[in-house]
């Protein structure tokens, strides 16, 4: 058994329930089927260098149903049109979510969004077993998300190194100063992404990511999440360091998520000028 931080949060119940799903999973599809995915072999695409690239926006636009402190937020928008409306509007990358009992996500939404789009994708879901990683290389990812709040420091780095090892990044989410420095390893992770959503209280303050850039080393892509919406949010982080900007409910509570990312994307052209592609 992990013996994982305990947060007192929702988080303790969604981990507790994520083994047991996981476990199901192990015993109906073996890891050895995993590994004869059409998409097992592929090279996957780099987070990290669609970030740092200046003609960017550097927006990971996300594929977000439902969470468990909002319930329903967009129960009804297609994966196809959103995600690729999301890459025609300038994100630099997709962010979807997989996890079905807290934020009506499934696998299948990864894979039909990798059909349609050759940029950089993020599983995101709540990682507590190496069989999700090698999951996450079978369906079509690209990067994976590791919680601090949720794994060991040994955790973190076994599930890097081996999520390395199938050519995925890790991108490592941290709400403080204490995840940041017990969970941050350079053979494990390539990315750090600072949540600015209170764990305790739901609350979100943009603070919390302009206290931590500093203490986050320049060799990691910084990656702000949460509470981002607008251009000027954007601006503002981005001059404290930050190159990626995970974005997910301010878009899909738009009946078209897609234009609200396009809105974003424009309203950051007008102020700071980008070349898209």
């Amino acid at each position: 058994m992990s013996t994982s931080p305990t947060t007192g949060t929702i988080l303790d119940k969604i981990v507790a329930h994520k083994r047991r799903e996981v476990a199901e999973r192990q015993s109906l599809v073996p890891a050895t089927l995993l590994e004869r995915s059409v998409y097992f072999p592929n090279q996957p695409v780099s987070l990290r260098k669609y970030l740092l690239r200046d003609d960017l926006s550097g927006i990971i636009a996300e594929f977000k149903r439902k969470s468990p402190s909002k319930g329903w937020i967009n129960q009804h928008a297609p994966v196809e049109r959103t995600t690729l409306g999301y890459m025609q509007a300038g994100a630099s990358a997709l962010s979807v979510l997989t996890d079905a009992e807290f934020f009506g996500g499934k696998n299948e939404d990864l894979t039909i969004a990798r059909r349609f789009n050759y940029c950089p994708i993020l599983r995101k879901d709540f990682v507590v077993d190496e069989y999700q990683i090698l999951e996450a290389k079978s369906i079509g990812a690209d990067a994976i998300l590791l919680i601090a709040a949720v794994l060991t420091a040994e955790e973190v780095l076994r599930f890097g190194q081996l999520a390395r090892s199938l050519g995925l990044e890790v991108l490592l989410e941290v709400h403080n100063a204490e995840e940041l420095a017990r969970t941050l390893h350079p053979d494990a992770v390539s990315l750090v992404g600072v949540n600015n959503r209170n764990l305790h209280d739901f609350s979100l303050s943009l603070d919390t990511s302009r206290e931590l850039a500093e203490q986050i080393p320049n060799e990691f892509v910084k990656v702000t999440e949460s509470g981002l919406h607008s251009a000027a949010d954007i601006q503002m982080l981005r001059a404290a360091g930050y190159r990626g900007f995970l974005i997910g409910e301010a878009f899909m509570r738009s009946s078209r998520p897609e234009k609200a990312c396009y809105s974003l994307v424009q309203e950051l052209h007008a102020t700071e000028p980008i070349t898209l592609i």
